[in-house]
């Protein structure tokens, strides 16, 4: 069993959903922070979905405001997503081009 730390970053998320992260096969991954910054010159909203591998599509955050020059800490601290085999992590802005997305994570293989 390996355990091995990365990093996965997405530019500019706009108002379609995006995917940010799709767990592997045969590994379950451990989310230790997601950070979300706008990038423009004006507030925006963001969803961060999960779909995970039983079809369900949940809201980790919803229309969650992120205000000018400023960021959404998603996850960090200690609260933690778990993710299994082919799950996704999702964003999608109110604004077109105006997410930079910050993704750390634990791969376990």
């Amino acid at each position: 069993m390996a355990n091995t730390f990365k990093v996965k970053t997405k530019t500019n998320i706009g108002t379609a959903d995006s995917d940010v992260y799709t767990c592997p096969s045969a590994t379950a991954t451990t989310v230790i922070g997601l950070n979300l910054a706008n990038t423009t010159s004006s507030a925006v909203t963001a969803d961060i979905t999960l779909v995970n591998n039983d079809g369900d599509n949940v809201k980790i955050v919803k229309t969650a405001p992120i205000s000018v020059g400023g960021a959404l800490v998603a996850v960090g601290g200690d609260q933690k997503v778990v993710l299994e085999a082919s799950d996704k992590l999702q964003v999608k802005s109110s604004t077109a081009s105006s997410i930079d997305v910050t993704l750390s994570i634990l791969e376990i293989t």
